[in-house]
């Protein structure tokens, strides 16, 4: 996305990351100084979050700042790091009001959606949680997802919202998939939880160049392509988990407000869409969406010459567990799947 010369400028300066401003702020300068950040296991604390959250619609900056506060104000959160990634966002716009204690602003240099795994040298956490502006877990689900990722093996993905992925024979390529009851093989980065080695796996491997490439493309599939990552690095599928509630404000069955924060995709994009009503996956990317997202997986298989991706069986439920995906309904919360 082109912005001015100015601009560059101040974007430059604004990146804490970002040694000196001699670097251009385009994705490979930014990228190059991300990559220089070097995560040492024994300086990393292991008994702590750090939230990574990423914001696009300037429209929702509001529910940004109150769901970054939330984020803070939890006890095993260190830092919450918010990563806008729309260049043409005033400064003035974005730092006033202020955004709560403990959480820190980041700009990205640009829209990439790649941008959401950059390194941050601020990062003092073995987790990392990467979560979308518009999702709410309660304190709860944090704590259990944090707790659950704890006891996985290195490389491993901690989510609450699970997709698949299954062969189309017909068509000879991937498809990408609701999940089948109690199998799955990704989790969306409405809310994850992942190791902060595994940001400079995605963004510095000279072999996912070629994927990193095609997220630039189509503008979409980044965590299927975290998904691909994290699988090659732990060998096994991601983890479901059940806790607490879940708010998302997304999701299209909520009736009150469902135009102003409605997702700008399906998932995992930051696309300009928010003004469009959201009235069911159809008015979300629908079938063209889950189409892409197949292309991708498809693509992603071919450029490494192999299918990281293994399925998952069933879920790590809290003993108490509420429900998961809470909507506004005639005023009040309920499950977003009661009719």
């Amino acid at each position: 996305m082109p912005s001015s010369h100015h601009h560059h400028h101040c974007l430059v300066l604004l990146l804490l990351f970002v040694v000196g401003a001699a670097l251009p702020a385009v994705v490979s300068g930014e990228q190059g100084a991300a990559c220089d950040v070097q995560y040492r296991q024994e300086d990393l604390r292991p008994d702590r979050l750090t939230v990574l959250l990423s914001g696009y619609s300037e429209r929702r900056l509001p529910l940004l700042r109150a769901i970054a506060g939330a984020y803070a104000a939890h006890p095993l959160v260190l830092a919450v790091i918010v990563l806008w990634c729309n260049p043409s966002t005033p400064d003035d716009r974005l730092l006033f009001p202020r955004f709560p204690p403990r959480v820190s602003l980041h700009r990205a240099a640009s829209s990439s959606l790649n941008s959401r795994f950059l390194p941050h040298a601020s990062i003092r956490t073995a987790a990392v949680a990467v979560a979308d502006d518009d999702v709410l877990p309660d304190a709860a689900a944090i704590s259990f997802a944090f707790a659950a990722w704890q006891q996985q093996r290195p490389g491993a993905l901690v989510g609450f919202f699970p997709r698949s992925h299954r062969l189309d024979l017909a068509r000879g390529r991937w498809a990408y998939a609701a999940p089948q009851p109690g199998r799955y093989s990704m989790v969306l980065t409405k809310f994850l939880v992942l190791g902060a080695d595994l940001l400079r796996k995605y963004s510095c491997s000279p072999e996912l160049a070629a994927a990193r490439a095609v997220v630039d493309r189509e503008r979409n599939c980044e965590d299927i392509l975290m998904n691909f990552v994290a699988a090659e690095e732990s060998g096994e599928g991601p983890l479901l988990v059940e806790a607490g509630s879940v708010r998302d404000w997304g999701d299209p069955r909520n009736d009150a407000n469902a135009s102003v924060v409605a997702s700008d995709s399906e998932e995992g994009g930051t696309g300009t869409g928010a003004e469009m009503k959201a009235a069911g996956l159809s008015s979300r990317g629908g079938v063209g969406h889950w189409e892409k997202r197949g292309e991708c997986i498809t693509e992603f298989h071919r450029l490494l010459g192999r299918m990281p991706l293994r399925y998952s069986y069933g879920k790590l439920v809290e003993a108490s567990v509420g429900e998961q995906g809470l909507c506004s309904k005639g005023g009040r919360l309920v499950r977003c799947d009661r009719e």
